[in-house]
């Protein structure tokens, strides 16, 4: 992936390109959620930022992009084939 992830994951109701391109990582954190990792090992393997060096920074990259991933599940992919992003 080579798309910069943010340390703070969109918060808006409309659809972002940032969301189109973290489409696929947003299904693995739920992935992730479901079998019950360890959020540490989510944000290590999945948003490339190592906790026990930036702990503060993990965890709010990890509760803000989980927190967009259950947005994009439950309301956001119906823009996904429809409106251009924002």
């Amino acid at each position: 992936m080579a798309f910069e992830i943010a340390d703070i994951a969109p918060t808006g109701e409309r659809l972002t390109e940032y969301d189109r391109e973290l489409a696929p990582l947003y299904l693995r954190l739920l992935d992730a959620e479901e079998a019950g990792a360890p959020w540490e090992e989510a944000a290590r393997r999945l948003l490339r930022i190592e906790p026990e060096q930036h702990r503060d920074r993990a965890r709010l990259r990890f509760e803000t992009h989980l927190a967009r991933a259950r947005w994009m599940r439950d309301v956001g992919h119906a823009q996904l084939a429809g409106a251009p992003a924002v």
